[in-house]
């Protein structure tokens, strides 16, 4: 599926600032075999002073910049042509969770990929409490192998939880999303991250878009007019990781672009940064996702 997509996301300041230095994280990745980006353009108002492009530990791509003059707003429009093929996840060859242990010992890899880095608290995700396993070991019923736990705890996330953007703030802790048993993508994803760790299934944090408009005949997604979060779970050496979308009870399929990995929300923030100024800000995001003809 070859998809249009325009990003527009930044700030309004209540006052002018004096300057702002800024992380952005928003651009699609190529994944092989899955997604490639043919075209993008990336362009940022006011014009920064300085700007540079690297690459983040988990492969996602970081664009800086610094803008040393006085400004009111804060504008970032992206513009890519993405296509996307479905992944094919195999969830038949999940092992046991009982044989994750094991199959654990016997990664020695540290990189990106290693399911190493996202079993243990991250800055947005502390221990959890004994809720959050409490909730997930529900999900134990559902069978053995670790796909079939995390698509029934994905499945129950969806349906014990009311999205309402008004619940929770971007700051909103995970624990208190789950006690309102409220919130948007972001929320219904740190929980499931939190429940899947509290079992010790690795679990990370995915940032992307959904397409806006569904095929006909079909619902639009959840979440769709802004940038969308989504959980990476790994369930076991032969299939890997797979994506489950608990605020749409499925998995990552065509719809699904994908921007980032990290372990939560702090390592993968669309728009991060600092401002040297007074008075308050409102920040915005705008996502419109076109079907293309190939």
């Amino acid at each position: 599926m070859l998809y249009d997509l325009k990003l527009e996301i930044g700030s309004t300041y209540d006052h002018p600032v004096a300057t702002g230095r800024h992380v952005l994280r928003v651009a699609p990745l190529d994944i092989a075999g899955r997604q490639t980006v043919r075209t993008l353009d990336l362009s940022i108002a006011p014009q920064p002073d300085s700007r540079f492009a690297s690459r983040s530990f988990f492969g996602g791509q970081d664009i800086g910049f610094v803008i040393r003059h006085p400004h009111k707003d804060l504008t970032v429009t992206l513009r890519a042509e993405v296509d996307v093929t479905a992944p094919e996840w195999n969830t038949a060859s999940s092992i046991p969770l009982g044989d994750l242990p094991a199959a654990l010992d016997d990664i020695r890899s540290i990189g990106p990929d290693s399911p190493h880095h996202f079993l243990e608290p991250s800055p947005r995700l502390p221990k959890p409490g004994s809720a959050f396993e409490d909730y997930a070991r529900q999900s134990l019923e559902a069978g053995g192998s670790m796909a079939a736990i995390a698509d029934d705890l994905m499945r129950r996330i969806h349906g014990d939880f009311t999205y309402d953007a008004k619940a929770t703030t971007v700051d909103t802790p995970a624990s208190d999303a789950f006690r309102l048993k409220r919130g948007v993508c972001q929320d219904f994803t740190h929980v499931m991250i939190a429940c899947l760790r509290s079992l010790g299934i690795p679990a990370a944090y995915v940032s992307g878009y959904l397409r806006t408009l569904p095929p006909p005949g079909k619902p639009k997604l959840v979440g769709a007019d802004a940038m969308h979060a989504w959980v990476r779970a790994w369930c076991g050496p032969v299939c890997g990781w797979i994506e489950f979308d608990p605020t749409n009870a499925m998995l990552a399929s065509t719809d699904h672009i994908v921007a980032g990995y990290g372990r939560d929300y702090a390592d993968i923030a669309p728009l991060a940064g600092t401002v040297k100024g007074h008075g308050g800000q409102d920040g915005f995001q705008r996502v419109d996702i076109a079907v293309m003809e190939s």
